[in-house]
């Protein structure tokens, strides 16, 4: 009896995987961290303090949100590789990781073996900005300041050198035939506070970080660059309309892992995630920030991270962008 009551007890310790796959460990055991690998305050913050807070109702354990910004996100990035496949310490991941597989930059990490997608969260436009003092009030007269002051005008790069925001304006800038003086800076929060301080003139940034000051009067938009408009800054046109045909980039953020999560455990994850993006007061909120809802499947993540790196590579060799 003493020795099936020991067995007994330690099955129950274990995690358990029922008959149809689904993760039946009480899980979390404890808090939750999820890295953001940006500094606090742009788009990938606000999305993820968003899931935290819903996913802590949920969870009953607390959901903490954790900046880890510096080199492009790979330090935080690196954090989330290197901890053990349980589900307590995830990644706010995005085209970023695509992005530096393009450029070839010598990460101690590969995201398409080291990491495991959980859910496509949201795709996002970019938006072009300036502060009011620039005296710029449309696309016109941003390509208007370009050409008397060549390469003078500062524009922020708030996903830093090596950027999709990076690619996206050496893109722009090739059309145009023009040049900007690029900042990198180490994520939206830090970026838009010295635009709003008049010591940056411009920056591209993703709509959901910007869609605040700018409907209050602190930021002047632009242009997107998604082929539509967006629902929460509809009175601001696409780079398409404004003539620069063809001219699309779209940024994407979302949940990741390290690659020894079980399987079973991602299945869940993403269950438990979509079944709060897919809220209708979540997705309004997440629509009114700017944010467009994708909510996917986890294979998706992983589909859309190898598609990217290959389309994103052909760019950064028209554009000769070095790695960092």
């Amino acid at each position: 009896m003493k020795r099936r009551s020991f067995l007994h007890a330690g099955a129950l310790a274990l995690p358990l995987i029922t008959a149809g796959g689904a993760w039946a460990q009480s899980y979390p055991t404890r808090n939750v961290r999820i890295v953001v690998p940006v500094a606090a305050g742009g788009s990938a913050d606000k999305l993820a303090r968003i899931l935290a807070q819903q996913l802590s109702e949920q969870w009953k354990h607390s959901v903490v949100v954790e900046n880890v910004p510096g080199a492009s996100g790979a330090i935080g990035t690196l954090q989330v590789v290197r901890a053990p496949g349980d589900g307590h310490t995830l990644l706010l991941g995005g085209d970023q990781l695509a992005v530096s597989l393009a450029i070839g930059s010598q990460l101690a990490y590969d995201a398409r073996k080291d990491l495991k997608g959980i859910v496509k969260a949201v795709v996002n436009p970019q938006l072009l900005v300036a502060r009011p003092g620039l005296g710029v009030k449309d696309f016109a007269g941003y390509v208007d300041l370009l050409k008397k002051r060549p390469g003078e005008v500062t524009l922020a790069l708030p996903g830093g050198k090596g950027s999709l925001q990076h690619l996206a304006v050496e893109m722009l800038n090739a059309r145009l035939g023009l040049r900007t003086n690029n900042i990198p800076y180490p994520g939206g929060g830090p970026a838009t506070l010295d635009v709003l301080g008049g010591h940056i003139d411009t920056m591209l940034i993703t709509l959901a970080a910007a869609t605040q000051n700018v409907r209050s009067g602190k930021l002047v938009a632009l242009a997107v660059t998604t082929p539509t408009r967006s629902k929460a800054l509809p009175e601001v046109p696409t780079l398409q309309e404004l003539g620069v045909a063809g001219y699309v980039v779209e940024s994407w953020q979302g949940l990741l892992a390290p690659a020894a999560t079980p399987s079973a455990l991602i299945a869940q994850l993403n269950r438990d995630v979509v079944g709060v993006l897919r809220r209708p007061d979540i997705t309004a909120q997440l629509e009114d920030l700017g944010f467009n809802l994708s909510a996917g499947t986890s294979a998706e993540v992983d589909k859309t991270i190898a598609e990217d790196a290959t389309a994103y590579k052909k760019v950064v060799q028209q554009a000769n962008i070095q790695s960092t």
